[in-house]
């Protein structure tokens, strides 16, 4: 069985964003996107690097990679739910266009950019799919006329896959068991709607034994803080509650913010777990 958990962000850093791992990426990235978008090889523009951790501090831990044809990828898992993870989302993807023009890009060279966001909480409403897509569209014609082709987001969210057995068929069907059921997964005897995927098969053997005890360390304090976090939002939600929505809303925001500031998260991560902006942040925390 799995001890390590996938979904968690250092984890699946170390996982996919490794350049021995690059395959695994590779997989990953192609059971999601479309044929025309899938990738024989990428370039890891921000690789997994034990050194950028060992201070303590992480904040996102996103992938960001470039393919062969020149599109750019950003994958990112999610743990934590997060209030604002749609603006967030298009603040990175926004970003990684930003990165092409500091590479000296002109306009007219801006490659598609495909923003890839994995859940482990329901975001997208009105919908049971597990798999959603987002493109810029013709509001006259309701189609994609392929002119601002540059904009591609998804949501992969893994609460909503409930696939077993014989209706797992696709890549994504196989991606998405290994992260929610890792834990359940045996290297040894691994079910064979997965086993006859290779790359499945080395991210099973691979996940437990590609931690050093540095490494090992890091992840427990990074689980532990993933904890703390659900516990004090859902305090802090119980007390905003008895207030009026919007104020109880703002309460519980602030009453977060403190409490994961005074457990040392840095700022950065605050407002991207609670919305609020880094100034509003600092205000609170003078003010208290």
């Amino acid at each position: 069985m799995c001890i390590i958990n996938p979904r968690v962000d250092f984890a699946f850093k170390k996982l996919f964003g490794s350049e021995e791992n690059k395959d695994l990426l590779i997989s990953l990235i192609n059971a999601i996107v479309s044929e025309e978008d899938r990738v024989a090889d990428v370039e890891l523009k921000n690789p997994y690097n034990l050194a950028d951790y060992q201070a303590g501090k992480i904040s996102i831990l996103d992938i960001k990679a470039k393919s062969e044809k020149g599109r750019w990828y950003n994958i990112e898992m999610q743990i934590s739910e997060d209030y604002n993870f749609d603006k967030r989302a298009i603040y990175y993807w926004a970003k990684l266009v930003t990165e092409q023009l500091s590479e000296g890009a002109m306009f007219k060279e801006l490659k598609k950019t495909i923003s890839i966001n994995i859940l482990d909480f329901n975001f997208v409403p009105g919908t049971d799919e597990f798999h959603t897509i987002y493109k810029i569209i013709n509001t006259a014609t309701g189609k994609d006329d392929k002119l601002h082709d540059v904009f591609e987001l998804h949501y992969i969210e893994l609460r909503k896959f409930t696939k077993t057995g014989a209706q797992i068929v696709t890549a994504l069907d196989r991606w998405s068991t290994f992260l929610t059921k890792a834990h359940q997964l045996d290297k040894h005897k691994i079910p064979k709607e997965l086993a006859e995927d290779n790359a499945i098969v080395k991210a099973v053997s691979a996940v437990d034994r590609m931690f050093d005890e540095e490494e090992r360390r890091i992840y427990e304090v990074r689980m532990q803080a993933l904890a703390d976090v659900e516990s004090k939002i859902a305090s802090a939600m119980d007390k905003g509650l008895e207030l009026g929505k919007a104020e109880g809303l703002y309460e519980a925001k602030t009453q977060i913010a403190l409490k994961l500031h005074a457990s040392g998260v840095d700022r950065d991560e605050i407002a991207n777990i609670t919305g609020l902006s880094e100034s509003e942040i600092q205000q609170i925390v003078q003010k208290r």
